[in-house]
């Protein structure tokens, strides 16, 4: 099986396996436990928060350990309006993830605006919309959340800029971001991006599934979304899931260590594989191909092709891809993202994402091409084209 579905989840590097390995059996001990295998456990989460707090350029004291991005996020937003009551307007914009998006409606019984904030067409944040809204509330408290790469496109919005913009139209504004796309494909400096909250997944960067971090502002303010005892600094209750923490410090360092080297062989794929699909399918459109992305990620549609027939067909011949997020798949709606960015429905149920791997090669993205050219034409050939 090929897969090219890398950012629905990637396969856990070997080294990282390695590295939970004696975590699962011989040093299993709780890390809240005072005796020697307690310790140890504790030794090395902590080992993992300094690897996880290098990748982002901050302190261990920052980084909040969750199971994955969606309680991160869920942490991020639900938390900060606990701790901030006089907040009740939040801003996200229109093509976050589902763990964003699907808190409007909680956050509206709890007496919070929330608005989305608009995209132009390239999948880049409308900056003249944000400013209006931002100014318009300036004397309110108000928090937004806008994520860094998008799952679906591979879109790089400027947070940094886009944080300074805010920070001038509201000095107290509370910035999240959601950078579980982003990690291990880009660089990322904390302070350099200027927000208060940052959400990283484990299983995004061949790290395990079942380990994500919320890193934090000095000075945030946040309430635990969840209770019991007072793990991670009471921020986040629950027994540590230590070899998925070893292995999301792991992947953390190998994300840090071959950012360059894994970031320029995920170039070459993509632009072979978009040369390949203008050349061969020149109907075909590349969504956000004019903007900023990831080189991981190849989001594309071909006229008169429904996306899902296409991804069952490559899945027949044991190539994977996505349709669109893999939380969101099976729907019979168009992507939310490419709605925003107002792309035709029927165009956009045509939509296929393809992720790349660091493990794969030139050969691999040839022998995709050529099958995915075929099935092109057997589809269009049938009555599954529309």
């Amino acid at each position: 099986m090929d897969y090219f579905d890398h950012n629905a989840t990637t396969p856990v590097d070997e080294r990282v396996l390695e590295a939970m390995q004696p975590y699962f059996r011989h040093q299993f001990g709780n890390p809240s436990s005072l005796h020697q295998y307690g310790r140890l456990a504790r030794s090395a989460i902590d080992q993992a928060r300094h690897q996880v707090a290098e990748l982002v350029n901050v302190s261990p004291s920052q980084v909040i350990f969750t199971s994955g991005g969606t309680e991160a996020n869920n942490l991020a937003v639900q938390g900060s309006i606990a701790a901030n009551p006089a907040c009740r307007k939040v801003l996200f914009s229109s093509i976050e993830h589902a763990s964003i998006l699907s808190q409007a409606g909680v956050l509206e019984q709890l007496g919070c605006q929330v608005s989305r904030l608009p995209v132009e067409a390239t999948g880049l944040l409308s900056v003249n919309a944000l400013e209006k809204i931002v100014q318009a509330d300036a004397d309110e408290n108000v928090l937004i959340s806008i994520m860094t790469v998008n799952n679906e496109t591979g879109v790089i919005q400027d947070i940094a800029s886009l944080s300074r913009r805010i920070r001038k139209k509201h000095e107290h504004a509370v910035i999240h971001s959601d950078a579980s796309q982003a990690a291990g494909k880009m660089s990322l400096d904390f302070a350099h991006l200027g927000v208060d909250m940052l959400t990283l997944s484990a299983h995004k960067m061949y790290g395990p599934k079942g380990a994500g971090a919320l890193i934090l502002s000095h000075g945030c303010q946040l309430e635990p979304v969840l209770w019991g005892g007072g793990h991670e600094r009471g921020w986040r209750p629950g027994t540590e899931n230590v070899p998925a923490i070893v292995g999301f410090g792991m992947a953390a360092q190998l994300a840090m260590d071959e950012l360059q080297v894994n970031r320029q062989r995920l170039q070459r794929l993509q632009t072979l594989f978009e040369n390949s699909l203008r050349e061969n399918i020149p109907d075909a459109q590349i969504f956000s191909d004019k903007a900023p992305r990831v080189p991981s990620t190849s989001c594309f549609s071909i006229p008169r092709i429904h996306g899902e027939a296409m991804v069952m067909q490559l899945d027949q011949h044991g190539f994977a891809v996505s349709s669109g997020s893999a939380c969101e798949s099976g729907t019979d709606e168009p992507s939310h993202v490419l709605t925003a960015m107002g792309v035709d429905p029927d165009i956009a149920l045509g939509a296929v994402r393809v992720s790349f791997g660091v493990y794969q090669s030139e050969s691999d993205i040839d022998r995709f091409c050529d099958t995915l050219v075929r099935e092109v034409r057997n589809l269009r050939c049938s009555d599954m084209a529309f």
